[in-house]
């Protein structure tokens, strides 16, 4: 029926969800299914716990969203508690991972020119996924996701994920690199989770 306005990016499963409920959801026709996930994507809250529900209710009835051309204290206050939880200095909010991805590339090559890099680069890992922009398609490590869409953005150094070594002679050889962007574990790449070292190791190598 209205499938048919719809443009072909998935081959969608023939069911659909009308309801959920913490693990649970329910489709049409009153089938329940456990969601191992929890929902999708940077939105892994479950479905319509009370207290999620409840907060977007409220925050709905004052104000759906305003301008950042203006102060908002409420996100300067999530700001705070993101920044002393990681250690960070600031916070910048997007409405996605792809975005925050998209952000971070855009961050770390500004860094790279203010440095004087003409062409600043960031390492990548094979198996990655990191969002389907053009920038993170790119960086992602699945021709499958890429093929299509080129000309791909350049700057990427791609490197085996969970290979410490192949990331240090990067570091060495490769003086335009000036960010690595890594999953923990990625995910679509397997679920591939790295050795206990393999993140220190990263981080250790990036604070150099």
């Amino acid at each position: 029926m209205a499938q048919q306005h719809l443009m072909e990016t998935y081959a969608r499963l023939p069911v659909a969800f009308v309801r959920g409920e913490g693990a649970w959801l329910w489709d049409e026709d009153g089938r329940r299914y456990l969601d191992a996930v929890s929902g999708i994507g940077v939105c892994a809250l479950g479905h319509a716990h009370p207290a999620v529900a409840e907060a977007l209710c409220a925050q709905a009835r004052r104000l759906v969203h305003t301008s950042n051309l203006y102060r908002i204290p409420l996100q300067e206050e999530l700001a705070a508690r993101l920044c002393a939880l990681t250690g960070m200095e600031r916070a910048f909010f997007c409405n996605s991972g792809a975005e925050a991805n998209e952000a971070a590339l855009k961050l770390a090559r500004r860094l790279g020119h203010q440095r004087g890099i003409e062409q600043p680069a960031v390492v990548v890992a094979q198996g990655a996924f990191h969002g389907r922009t053009l920038a993170t398609l790119t960086a992602t490590g699945n021709r499958k996701v890429q093929a299509g869409f080129e000309p791909l953005v350049r700057g990427f150094v791609r490197v085996p994920y969970n290979d410490l070594a192949a990331l240090e002679a990067v570091a060495r050889n490769r003086p335009e690199v000036v960010a690595v962007l890594l999953e923990p574990i990625q995910g679509e790449g397997g679920v591939v989770v790295p050795d206990d070292d393999y993140l220190p190791g990263v981080r250790e190598l990036c604070d150099r």
